[in-house]
């Protein structure tokens, strides 16, 4: 049967404390609503519809990308009041997959158990048996087992709270008897609002026999609420995909002190130390090694690399052999050959480096070409700035660099120059021949400090 998606993304979260939407608060780097329209990407749906309505546009702003369609719940006036937004929009499906925008780790595999399970039935519910169910809709069965009703907490007498048996939210329905039910919904409970968990009452009372799926691992159907809760999801997270990582053979010197914020390829024998943080899309070749309190955010790192500690790599590749920091930054759009070292303190932005050239000490690199085996001294700066303009500094292979050089852009320094320290070399440099520019050195012969005259 062809499938619909809702996905409720409506709330204001006032626990949050925040004028952020709660379904735009990250794990793992991204949005909670992001993380669960991917679960349910995978079950290439006909279409999926998110509610939004706390924050107005600034959900679907924020998230244009999603591959989904948009609909606005103006009034919140409770669940099955959002879903009746949405179903318009999916009038063409047989079944709809009900899930939430602040529930990020659900995965594809319980979807897609849920959805076997209730194919042949009207309605199926995601179930969970907690020893503390405080905060959750309990499911009430009759002596026989049949599912008969959902009644939140708020609502429920006593005997009803000691059920252990929650109400996850996550439900799958026949599209036309979910249309049925929520029009025959009201309001008569204790908040006023319209619960979508009612037609669980509904489809009982036709006699329809209700599938619950049960969930093993409550942090997959855990909601964000708090930022405690927040915090709680991303360490889940964080273990699981380290434990991953590790079973891969990736070496992590503390899993717990590791985090992954987005997709990563990793090679043979990677060694990760603690404070290590990977973002957006990064590949680690064969044999990387990642010193502590470095962040990775969208590169790509050869094989043999080794990034020593407290180095900030960003949208940059580093090749093969390659030895970076430690207190290096790599900027967007440095691109590193083979067996470059680049050391502590040093700055390099929209650049290449070719293979085996060195800049070890407190320099700054920027639109710059670098040849292959130069030697850039310490304190060596490309001013590439004019105030209104960026320009490029081109430097030869076997070029050396002497220390405390500025190369005033636009200019050339040719294969096998050599800069003499302390020059500001404004016009290009021969190949192969010494170029410097410094005042004579000379010595005033008799010269005293000024001293101070005694009061």
């Amino acid at each position: 049967m062809t499938l619909g998606i809702i996905i409720l993304a409506a709330g204001q979260g006032t626990r949050m404390r925040s004028e952020l939407p709660k379904v735009l608060h990250r794990i793992a780097g991204r949005p909670l609503l992001a993380h669960v329209a991917t679960a349910a990407r995978t079950l290439n749906p006909a279409g999926t519809v998110v509610v939004f309505g706390h924050g107005g546009q600034r959900v679907p702003q924020a998230l244009a990308g999603l591959d989904v369609q948009w609909v606005e719940q103006a009034e919140r006036l409770g669940t099955a009041h959002a879903v009746a937004q949405a179903l318009p929009l999916l009038s063409g499906v047989e079944r709809v997959l009900v899930l939430y925008g602040d529930v990020p780790l659900i995965s594809p595999t319980t979807l897609q158990g849920l959805l076997a399970v209730a194919e042949d039935t009207a309605l199926g519910l995601l179930t969970m048996r907690l020893d503390d169910p405080s905060g959750y809709g309990r499911v009430i069965r009759a002596p026989a087992g049949r599912i008969e009703r959902i009644v939140e907490e708020k609502d429920a007498a006593d005997a009803e709270r000691s059920i252990c048996e929650v109400n996850t939210g996550i439900m799958v329905a026949h599209r036309a008897s979910l249309e049925r039910w929520i029009r025959a919904i009201d309001n008569a409970n204790s908040q006023g609002e319209y619960y979508l968990t009612d037609v669980v009452g509904l489809a009982a009372g036709e006699g329809i026999e209700i599938h619950a799926t049960p969930v093993s691992d409550p942090f997959e159907v855990m909601g964000v609420n708090d930022r405690v809760q927040l915090a709680a999801l991303e360490r889940h997270l964080q273990a699981r995909q380290a434990e991953a990582l590790m079973r891969r053979g990736v070496t992590l010197a503390d899993p717990s002190r590791f985090d992954l914020r987005g997709e990563l390829q990793v090679g043979r024998d990677v060694e990760i130390d603690v404070n290590v943080i990977l973002e957006g899309s990064v590949e680690l070749g064969n044999a990387v090694r990642i010193g502590p309190n470095t962040l990775v955010r969208d590169s790509r790192i050869g094989d043999g690399v080794e990034i020593l500690a407290n180095c900030v790599i960003e949208h940059a590749v580093i090749g093969a052999g390659s030895r970076i920091g430690p207190y290096t930054r790599l900027r967007p759009e440095a691109e590193l050959g083979e067996r470059v070292h680049v050391g502590n303190f040093v700055e390099i932005k929209k650049s290449t480096v070719g293979a085996g050239s060195k800049i070890n000490h407190l320099s700054y690199v920027g639109d710059a070409s670098v040849g292959r085996e130069v030697n850039v001294g310490a304190g060596t700066i490309t001013c590439n700035y004019d105030g209104a303009n960026k320009h490029r500094t081109v430097i030869g292979d076997q070029a050396f660099i002497g220390s405390d050089s500025q190369l005033v852009a636009p200019i050339t320094i040719g294969a096998g120059a050599t800069i003499g320290a302390g020059s500001t070399i404004t016009r290009d440099a021969p190949d192969g021949e010494l170029t410097l520019s410094r005042v004579r050195q000379q010595t005033v012969q008799g010269w005293t400090r000024p001293k101070k005259l005694p009061k």
